[in-house]
């Protein structure tokens, strides 16, 4: 864990202070977006990246180093399909990062053998007593997370591009099963801890709004009055839905962006 040191737009965990760990990724195609630079110049899933104008490409972040820093520009890859060296000649599609920032991107994703994930990975076993004073430290943890992903939202530490609806969260669904049952279940969990904690927000309609309620009572001595509950509920209910069309909105975003 590192101290906060700026606002981030697509880095949530380094926003919050976190370094999580990053895998080295051999510089190999896994799948392509059809619409992008990579299958339009005709790469395949399996190329082994060697060079991009000349310099050496060693790992996936090279690749990807490479690839952004050159939006609109001419890019010769060396690579090897099989056993046989192929020169590729891609142009990476122009895409806005935001804050007038413009990056390249080719529509390709590492290639990751099934089987990499067990190789990063350790089980330990502990009893009963141990597994759940850790699974509730856990979860206290991933509650305070999402605390301060928000309130970074909010004071503009995090970029609001950052907050996803469920095209996202199906994606992701989706590739973590594709890595295992365990960072499956660790996803679900994380999506669920995260509901749980937007639901006791203070906000009409949610848990939190309720508890909010019987608070105020318990220091006026008198319930929250029927009109003031309504006006409440409306409020409410206008922050959710703007939460839910701004979600579906960065959605979408992802979707055409590739």
């Amino acid at each position: 864990m590192r101290r906060f040191s700026g606002d981030a737009t697509g880095d949530i965990a380094a926003a919050l202070g976190f370094t999580l760990f990053q895998p080295v990724l051999a510089p190999v195609l896994g799948a392509l977006s059809p619409q992008g630079a990579a299958a339009r110049a005709g790469m395949q899933p399996r190329d082994r990246i060697v060079a991009i104008n000349g310099q050496p490409v060693r790992h996936w972040g090279d690749l990807v180093k490479r690839v952004r820093n050159g939006p609109g520009k001419r890019l010769v890859f060396r690579l090897y399909r099989g056993d046989v060296l192929h020169r590729v000649t891609v142009v990476p599609a122009a895409v806005s990062a935001g804050e007038g920032k413009t990056i390249g991107q080719i529509g390709a994703a590492p290639y990751v053998a099934p089987d990499a994930w067990r190789a990063l990975t350790a089980t330990a076993r502990y009893g009963p007593a141990q597994a759940l004073s850790r699974a509730l430290a856990r979860t206290w943890d991933t509650a305070l997370f999402s605390l301060r992903m928000l309130g970074r939202m909010l004071t503009g530490g995090v970029s609001w591009k950052n907050l996803s609806g469920p095209l996202t969260i199906a994606d992701y669904a989706g590739q973590t099963a594709h890595l295992g049952w365990l960072p499956y279940l660790s996803f679900l969990a994380l999506i669920s801890i995260s509901l749980g904690v937007l639901n006791l927000l203070p906000i009409p309609l949610l848990d939190g709004g309720h508890l909010m309620y019987y608070i105020v009572e318990i220091f006026t001595g008198k319930p929250v009055s029927d009109r003031a509950m309504e006006i409440g509920q409306q409020i409410g209910m206008a922050i959710l839905l703007l939460l839910m069309l701004f979600a579906f909105y960065n959605d979408i975003n992802r979707l055409i962006a590739g």
